[in-house]
């Protein structure tokens, strides 16, 4: 019977007929051994996967698993994010600072309350779906975060989804994340983290799908690596991500090296693996490894891939069968896979009573709750890092008499809740933020003044007037089954606006009609009101194209994925304009939206003349998630592909921030993005610099309370701030060589770790608590004391150095960071514990081994540079280590 079923599924998938209806099978009376939750995870797991037929078994390795009804299974989407708080769902939720910026933080214990609470958010968002009966994408337990790249080069767009450049910093911030994911109870798993993209994974975006890096292996355990096993080894995460890139000349996912051999063997992962999305149709159509579908699949789950992810309906793994019938892989080899994933929907819980799993009791009620709005601000406050600060312009009067406000980012919400981002209820931004803090007197001023690299202006016009077909406002909208406007429109109806977001498949665009594959036709006419230059701004997911009077303005029909674009026209009052927008989706989300704005030029005499009597000048400036991301399709200058071309604020707001300096009066510089920017001549003349990041649904709150003085800022920056591009190897070089502080022997502009206070910290007394023998792991202790007038936060940091070392080697490393609060004099001391392998360095075979031998320690606010050891801000101990020599596993 088998073996007819897995001949019908052949026949099917490569004929594309469509099997006759079946009914379910009727359930027998007498449970299934795999529903008793009392049996053993594995024993129930062996009798469910034994009960499937070879196309059931390859059905349940694709990333939307369909129901099989005659066992009871319900369908399955593996496919869910949660990067900074539960994101993309159809439910409104608490939005955290982007990763970078909770990176900023060094804050272990707010980034597991994070977690806690973003996993708190997930469990009830996927109960309220399960009420519902839905189990799409987005809906379920299993979340494909944290992204532990290493940021290795400013340019990367997705580095903003990272904990920065440090392997440290980005393994301690990652494994609280996946502790506060996957809960501690003993049976159960909370929902699952997972460690992407596994491995040497950084960027261009314009080429992940055929790129092959090619590095040392004492890069490769030096960088690379060390976070993934903190979270893998150490923190049990449930899930992995293989990269879209090649290593060593094999697809990341069929890679022999970091699959069979460090990934299984070596560390001995017990979770699940996923491909990166359409990550294995890589392997035959862009990297060339693999001849056909057939030859590809079998050589991903071989490596141990287990579900492979895709974005449309072409799935290298429907391939399976085919594998299996030319012998390139066993059905008993597919059952390895297939184990390891029911495995984890047992360990969720997914087929025992509600009430046996405590963490299906969480209510909704928690979603967007008062606690995790206060931490959401918390640790919003807690990543700005104060940059400059010189003569004390900040904190500023909260009783002056005019604030001028200006930037692209002062007064826009979407840049600030980053990317792989959930939508919150409220949102304030930082013009917002300002204005609530001020009292009755003083002025607020607010001049948006440029866009990010251009020169101009987009003010929101509201064209809901002077839109219409045939007499009523708004579009008439077509919509058609497939993604091609082919056909007779299923629905047709009148749309007053096109603002839409629907979180997955499973929504209706229109009666009857699931967001998933259809496209539609949006007709209207456009009479200006007045003569004047307009912006036709789209942003949408995944393709669309505009014809203005039948010529095509905007061409992005190709796209898949996220994009803004607009065409600027000169229209005149009263001369009417045909439109019709075109747009097509695929699958997972459906975003459109259509928005005019009146396009004005920056004027500097009218900008001086409206900032000359402010006491002071507050520029948010910085870049957006819609210019820096994933593969996106935006054309700016400076951006391409999601990555940057030069790592500049954008000379156009340097321009304006100039006219601003003109006026004599003190300027603010407050930077909101997701990556290090380059400002040697903000950094030079103007008086105070901060990094805001993209701080989520409180940034605005967070930068002013700074700004104001009601909270003093203790971020550090995760990520080297260079003078420009031009210090740096070629972006698409991955060797470590010149990159970030461990192997950067340039002057930056501003260091890692580095971030002022309002006070003052002194550091004393470092000390060597146990005796240094290979091996065994010593303390250190410190004392740090505020030195100044106010309470703050101070980041105590520990360097790690090894002086003797021959052949490659980092110049410090991070190995201990703590964040402690000091009221205004307060001393206390600080204790780290330094393991064997902290201790220790890889050798000329790129073997960890502690070695007797001197190594420096050095603890302060910041790096080990000399003027900071000279000034005392950083105390320095040298450990002579005795024994033998030792490796590190």
């Amino acid at each position: 019977m088998k073996l007819a079923t897995a001949l019908l599924g052949l026949f099917l998938l490569t004929t594309g007929a469509q099997a006759p209806p079946v009914a379910p099978a009727p359930r027998p009376a007498a449970e299934f051994p795999f529903q008793n939750p009392d049996l053993p995870v594995d024993q129930r797991v062996d009798d469910l996967v034994g009960r499937l037929t070879l196309p059931e078994k390859v059905s349940q390795m694709l990333n939307a698993s369909p129901a099989i009804d005659r066992l009871g299974i319900p369908a399955y989407n593996w496919w869910n994010e949660a990067l900074h708080g539960v994101a993309r769902t159809g439910l409104k939720t608490t939005v955290f600072p982007q990763a970078i910026g909770m990176a900023a933080t060094f804050d272990k214990d707010a980034m597991l309350t994070m977690a806690t609470m973003t996993s708190d958010e997930a469990r009830a968002v996927h109960q309220e779906y399960v009420r519902r009966g839905e189990r799409g994408i987005y809906q379920g337990l299993t979340f494909w975060t944290p992204n532990i790249n290493i940021f290795r080069d400013p340019r990367w767009g997705r580095g903003q989804e990272t904990y920065g450049e440090d392997p440290y910093l980005t393994g301690q911030l990652g494994s609280a994340l996946v502790r506060g994911f996957q809960g501690d109870d003993l049976k159960y798993l909370k929902i699952t983290a997972c460690a992407k993209h596994f491995a040497v994974h950084s960027g261009p975006e314009s080429s992940r799908h055929e790129y092959n890096a090619q590095i040392s292996d004492y890069d490769l355990w030096d960088t690379y690596l060390p976070a993934f096993r903190d979270l893998i080894v150490d923190a049990k995460v449930a899930g992995v991500m293989c990269a879209y890139n090649a290593y060593a000349g094999q697809p990341c996912c069929g890679s022999d090296k970091l699959m069979n051999d460090i990934l299984y063997k070596q560390w001995q992962f017990k979770g699940y693996v996923t491909s990166d999305c359409d990550g294995i149709n890589d392997f035959w159509q862009h990297h060339k490894t693999d001849p056909d579908a057939a030859t590809a699949a079998a050589n991903a789950v071989l490596h141990g891939t287990d579900i492979e992810c895709a974005t449309g309906k072409l799935f290298t793994y429907n391939s399976l069968l085919e594998s299996v019938q030319k012998g390139l892989i066993t059905e008993k080899q597919l059952d390895v896979s297939v184990k390891r994933l029911y495995k984890i929907r047992f360990q969720l819980g997914m087929f025992d009573p509600v009430e046996r799993v405590k963490y299906a009791q969480i209510p909704l009620s928690v979603v967007e709750s008062s606690p995790h709005q206060a931490h959401a601000l918390r640790m919003a406050r807690e990543s700005v890092v104060l940059l400059k600060n010189e003569k004390n312009t900040l904190p500023l009067r909260k009783n002056l008499r005019k604030i001028a406000v200006l930037g692209p980012n002062a007064d826009n919400e979407s840049v600030q809740l980053g990317n792989y981002n959930g939508f919150p209820t409220d949102i304030v931004t930082p013009l917002e933020g300002i204005r609530a803090k001020v009292g009755p007197g003083t002025e607020v001023v607010y001049i948006q003044g440029v866009d990010y690299a251009s020169n101009v202006v987009y003010e929101p016009l509201d064209l809901g007037k002077q839109l219409a077909y045939n007499g009523q406002p708004g579009f008439q909208a077509e919509y058609f089954k497939g993604i091609t406007l082919e056909g007779p429109a299923l629905a047709t109806r009148q749309e007053t606006a096109l603002d839409r977001y629907l979180a997955n498949v499973k929504m209706e665009v229109a009666p009857g009609l699931l967001a998933e594959n259809f496209s539609a036709r949006y007709q209207a006419t456009l009479t200006p009101a007045k003569t004047e230059e307009l912006a036709l701004q789209i942003s949408g997911d995944d393709g669309y194209r505009l014809f203005v009077d039948d010529k095509l303005v905007i061409d992005a029909w190709a796209g898949r994925g996220f994009s803004t674009r607009q065409h600027i026209l000169d229209v005149t009052a009263g001369q009417p304009l045909r439109l019709r927008l075109e747009y097509l989706q695929v699958d997972r989300r459906t975003i459109l939206k259509f928005t005019g704005a009146k396009v004005v030029p920056m004027n500097a005499v009218n900008i001086l003349a409206q900032v000359k009597d402010a006491d002071a000048i507050v520029f948010v400036g910085g870049i957006s998630p819609k210019l820096e991301g994933e593969e996106m399709n935006v054309k700016v200058p400076g951006f391409r592909g999601g990555d940057r071309t030069t790592i500049g604020l954008p000379q156009v707001q340097t321009d304006l921030l100039k006219v601003l300096h003109r006026s004599g009066k003190p300027v603010i510089l407050a930077l909101m993005s997701g990556s290090a920017l380059a400002t040697p001549w903000e950094a030079a003349h103007l008086p105070a610099l901060l990094t805001a990041w993209y701080g989520g649904q409180s940034a605005g709150t967070a930068l002013a309370d700074v700004l104001f003085g009601d909270y003093n800022p203790a971020g550090r920056l995760p990520v080297t701030f260079y003078k420009s591009e031009t210090q740096l190897p070629a972006f698409d070089d991955y060797s470590m060589a010149g990159r970030t502080y461990r192997y950067f022997t340039g002057e930056p502009l501003y260091p890692f770790g580095h971030g002022l206070s309002y006070t003052t910290f002194q550091y004393s007394s470092l000390k060597v608590l146990s005796k240094p023998v290979t091996g065994q792991p010593i303390s250190v202790s410190v004392q740090v004391q505020n030195t100044g007038q106010r309470a703050g936060d101070e980041v105590v940091q520990l360097y790690v150095r090894h002086p003797g070392a021959t052949g490659r080697v980092a110049r410090h490393a991070l190995e201990g960071f703590r964040r402690v609060s000091l009221k205004a004099g307060e001393k206390k001391t600080v204790t780290f514990t330094l393991t064997p392998r902290q201790l220790s360095r890889l050798d000329a075979q790129a073997r960890r081994v502690e070695l007797a031998e001197k190594v420096q320690v050095f603890v302060g606010g910041g790096q080990p540079l000399a003027s900071a050891v000279q000034a005392g801000r950083v105390q320095q101990a040298t450990v002579l280590l005795t024994g033998a020599t030792k490796t590190i596993d």
